[in-house]
């Protein structure tokens, strides 16, 4: 795969000072990426045959639904539906000529594995989910570019509060490809330390919240502790809790 570096998003996602910048990044990503399958891209006919063949997580479809473009969604549905329509009755008359039912029998395997497989295949896949992790495949190469080779970049990154175990985990792995064995354990070494540095200071948030339910110390102030259960779970998963990790208008 070809990666090209694209630096004003990244450097845009460091600015914006958030618990994990990818987690801003990943989240305005899939904003965009939308508004866009809604959009004049409804209209366009390689969208239609990515969506008309892959189809939308559960997630995401509850994310085009919000969006109010009712016209839009549903020729982007009309189509998909007919489509699926098609591959369905393919297999329902499979199914009921006993098509592989012999061999699937001399196998010892279930008559119906050949129809499971067909139908997890046209239910796992989403065109939302594939195209917003090609982006940040591209924006974790563009990430550990400006660190390898910006002292600026470097200088914000080491101010800034790191990243999430999930998107540690994800940079780690993409590491592997653009740094150098001395390379990536630096930039381990960094990334761990913001990432249980501000795990402690969530853990004893945390820990100041539930005491604050002692009335013993109902009168002192609650500091940053209010937020802790929601930093914390973010922290260790990426965002899924709380207020948008996007601060740009939604």
């Amino acid at each position: 795969m070809q990666y090209h570096l694209d630096t004003i998003p990244v450097w845009e996602a460091m600015e914006w000072k958030t618990q994990c910048p990818l987690c801003a990044l990943e989240k305005k990503t899939e904003k965009d990426e939308i508004e866009r399958t809604l959009g004049a891209s409804v209209m366009e006919p390689d969208v239609r045959i990515r969506f008309n063949h892959t189809g939308v997580c559960p997630e995401h479809q509850k994310m085009l639904f919000v969006e109010q473009n009712r016209l839009g969604h549903a020729l982007l549905m009309d189509s998909h539906v007919l489509e699926r329509l098609d591959e369905l009755k393919k297999i329902k008359k499979q199914v009921s000529s006993g098509a592989k039912v012999k061999s699937a029998l001399l196998k010892k395997a279930s008559p119906l594995q050949p129809t499971l497989d067909k139908l997890r295949q046209m239910n796992e896949k989403c065109v939302v989910c594939d195209a917003v992790a090609t982006h940040m495949a591209r924006y974790r190469y563009t990430f550990l570019h400006l660190w390898k080779t910006n002292e600026d970049f470097r200088k914000a990154w080491k101010a800034s509060n790191g990243v999430c175990l999930a998107h540690t985990i994800a940079l780690f792995e993409s590491s592997q490809q653009f740094l150098s064995a001395k390379q990536q354990s630096e930039f381990a070494a960094e990334a761990l330390d913001a990432l249980v540095a501000q795990l402690e200071n969530d853990q004893q948030d945390l820990a100041w919240f539930a005491r604050k339910f002692d009335y013993r110390h109902q009168d002192l102030p609650w500091n940053d502790s209010k937020t802790a259960t929601e930093r914390a779970i973010n922290r260790l998963r990426g965002w899924c809790v709380g207020s948008s990790p996007y601060p740009r208008k939604k």
